[in-house]
């Protein structure tokens, strides 16, 4: 294998988020993963929930997330792409994280061919949702009018209010540790099954779910979901013949004082 050709994938690690108690520790063991990986990763993908929250004011962005978007910065710098996918929790991303950063943003899923391969990636909240109330929901945080209304409002406020709506969501874990009974039945499945009919995709990348699935589609196809960086602290390794999911050795989770 040659070293510099491998890709990574991560999703969800929701850096920052009120329903959990370890924001500091798992943003270390998140900047020590990808001093790890930079010599050999030729691509890095940021699958979306990157942030609890994220909102970019004209003049202000988010206190915190120093020490990983640094290294973020340094790796696009070294001139190794990070694409960045926006999830359902740090949709409002505008400028700052491509022009500050260096990362390439992703608002919508993207296809892409790598290392010979076809790729379908998305953070994966909406697709196949047949939920009227979500679609309306995330319509209305798309709609530029509500994001010029939440600028008004005093960051202070702001974040405090999205962060009590967050930590309402799956993060509180009551059931946000449940398997997936019938992968068959799921919309991620089921959506990435409708477009492999009508074109072919080597690899379908997820995220949003925080469960780890590596499921063939059929023959030639694969639905991969990345789990997160919560519970499971996973991640996707792709070398140009295989897609494999890996997680943290159990001595790094222990330096980094993590209870799962």
């Amino acid at each position: 294998m040659v070293i510099g050709k491998k890709i990574y994938f991560v999703s969800d690690l929701h850096l920052g988020a009120l329903a959990l108690k370890n924001n500091k520790e798992r943003e270390l063991l998140f900047v020590d993963w990808l001093q790890s990986i930079r010599k050999e990763a030729s691509m890095i993908f940021i699958m979306g929930d990157y942030f609890d929250f994220w909102f970019e004011y004209k003049k202000t962005v988010p206190k915190g997330f120093v020490r990983s978007l640094g290294v973020l910065a340094n790796i696009c710098d070294s001139g190794t792409p990070v694409h960045f996918f926006t999830g359902n929790h740090d949709i409002w991303a505008f400028d700052y994280l491509s022009e500050e950063v260096g990362m390439v943003v992703h608002k919508e899923s993207t296809t892409m061919k790598l290392l010979g391969k076809k790729f379908f990636l998305s953070h994966g909240d909406d697709l196949g949702k047949k939920d009227f109330g979500y679609q309306l929901i995330k319509n209305f945080f798309h709609n530029s009018l509500a994001q010029w209304a939440f600028a008004k409002i005093h960051p202070d406020l702001s974040f405090r209010m999205a962060h009590y709506w967050s930590k309402k969501s799956r993060l509180s874990y009551k059931n946000g540790d449940a398997l997936v009974k019938n992968i068959k039945t799921e919309e991620q499945y089921l959506f990435a099954k409708n477009v492999e009919a009508k074109e072919h995709f080597d690899y379908f990348v997820f995220g949003h779910c925080h469960q780890i699935i590596n499921e063939p589609l059929n023959d030639n196809s694969r639905l991969i979901v990345l789990g997160d960086w919560i519970r499971k602290f996973s991640y996707g390794v792709f070398d140009g013949n295989e897609f494999r999911i890996e997680t943290i050795e159990d001595n790094k989770l222990k330096e980094y004082r993590i209870t799962i």
